[in-house]
């Protein structure tokens, strides 16, 4: 089970860290993505970084987005920096599965999720 946390309000420009805590078991044999949904949008993914710390980016959070891996702590890290409006969403995270062309998520249920707004 994954724990979502580290949202907040933010003003356009500003960042936020958001966490996602596992299990040791869970944490270090699985590849964990972070995606985020906006009111009336799609759930999109936004980073994800495999076991050994390979990273994925969606292109709006490429150089504004860092998602890491602390071994120490069992948590995936989303740095976001230069928040936007746009930005605004929910974000949760899910252990992901690394195909040859697309990242998909593990399992169906997500959570509550951290909400993240970011103010013009």
């Amino acid at each position: 089970q994954l724990q979502a946390s580290g949202g907040g309000l933010v003003q356009a420009g500003g960042s936020l860290r958001l966490s996602c805590a596992a299990s040791e078991s869970t944490f270090s044999i699985n590849a964990i993505g972070w995606y985020r949904q906006a009111p009336g949008k799609q759930r999109e993914l936004v980073a994800a970084i495999t076991s050994g710390g390979r990273t994925n980016y969606a292109d709006s959070a490429k150089g504004r987005f860092t998602i890491s891996r602390d071994y120490a702590k069992n948590t995936v890290y989303l740095q976001m920096n230069s928040l936007k409006p746009d930005d605004t969403a929910v974000y949760y995270c899910n252990l992901v599965t690394f195909g040859n062309y697309v990242i998909v998520p593990k399992y169906d249920y997500w959570g509550q999720g951290t909400k993240v707004t970011v103010s013009s």
